[in-house]
Order: C-alpha cells, then sequence, then structure tokens
C-alpha cells in the first residue's frame, strides 16, 4: 500500500530516507516472545492501545522508542488517548478506536487537521490495510495471548521515498 507523500519533514531528518516502523496493538497484557526477532532492525514502534500493564511498553522500548496510546481497558494508565507522530516526512496519528469508513467526528476532525500519511489503530482484533481519500488507515490486528480462533498478528510499515508498505506477520 502506498501513501502520499504530503507531510513535511522534521529539521534534521533526511526526505524520503528509509524508515521501518514495528506496529502492534490489543497485546492485553502479553508479550509474545517472538517479537524482538520479528521487530528487529524497526527505527521506532507504534502500539494502538489495549496495552495492558506498563511492563509491556518497557519490553517493546528494549526492541526500538515506542510511541503508544490507551485503549478501551487501559484503565489507570498515564499513555494518551491520541498522538500525532512525526518520522522523517512522513506523519502518523495513533488512535485506538477507528472506523476507517465513518470515523467519529472528534477523530475524523483531527485527520482532517493533521492530513496524517497513515492512521494507525487497534481494538477490532482484526488486520486492516486501506488506503482512503490519500490516507493509509491500519490496523495491525490482535497481538494478545493466543485464543482458539482469533488470528493474532503485528504488522511492519516501510517507508521510503516510493511510498508505504505494509507486511503483516502472523504470530501463530
Amino acid at each position: 500500500m502506498s501513501a502520499p507523500d504530503s507531510a513535511p519533514s522534521p529539521s534534521g531528518s533526511e526526505p524520503g530516507s528509509a524508515l521501518r516502523v514495528g506496529v502492534i496493538s490489543d497485546t492485553h497484557d502479553f508479550l509474545d516472545p517472538r517479537l524482538p526477532v520479528l521487530f528487529a532492525g524497526v527505527d521506532r514502534i507504534i502500539h494502538a492501545g489495549d496495552i495492558g500493564m506498563p511492563w509491556v511498553i518497557l519490553e517493546l522500548e528494549q526492541i526500538a522508542p515506542v510511541t503508544a496510546v490507551i485503549g478501551n481497558s487501559d484503565t489507570g494508565a498515564t499513555f494518551r488517548e491520541v498522538e500525532l507522530l512525526q518520522l522523517n516526512d512522513r506523519k502518523f496519528l495513533i488512535y485506538h478506536i477507528v472506523d476507517p469508513g465513518q470515523p467519529a467526528r472528534p477523530i475524523r476532525d483531527r485527520i482532517i487537521r493533521e492530513n496524517p500519511d497513515v492512521v494507525v489503530f487497534g481494538h477490532t482484533h482484526r488486520r486492516y490495510c486501506e488506503i482512503i481519500e490519500g490516507v493509509l488507515y491500519l490496523n495491525p490486528g490482535y497481538a494478545g495471548k493466543p485464543r482458539p480462533e482469533q488470528p493474532r498478528s503485528v504488522a511492519i510499515l516501510e517507508c521510503d521515498a516510493e511510498g508505504i508498505t505494509a507486511d503483516f506477520l502472523s504470530l501463530d
């Protein structure tokens, strides 16, 4: 999947330089032991909520810097509800519950105002990757404890001068 090159570069970074981002959501207080290998070499990790206990983020930070948002089951967590992350010349908006076809008004207004390249979300426990009106909407799927008939996955976003590609990695 590709997204448009619309966000300006932050100072000190090179426009179009390659970037790898690991994307995870809905860990629910579980961290698959294969994640250090699957996310090896990523420049950043995005966690789209329903983290569980803060140790999950501390463990992910051993792999790469982490940007995380609170999910609907994260009670007492100190993470923000929405994050806007600029990496090189790409802008990522992270929010736990998004209906890509009809985002709720507050998040829809934020998407319009911020004009991100990628909207990362979770909540549904299902993979999703689609470009809508020039914005890539990505849900990496469910990464929590194994459950019967509940596929588990994470994603890697590859961002370069050509665009953005998403690859889903199975945890089953």
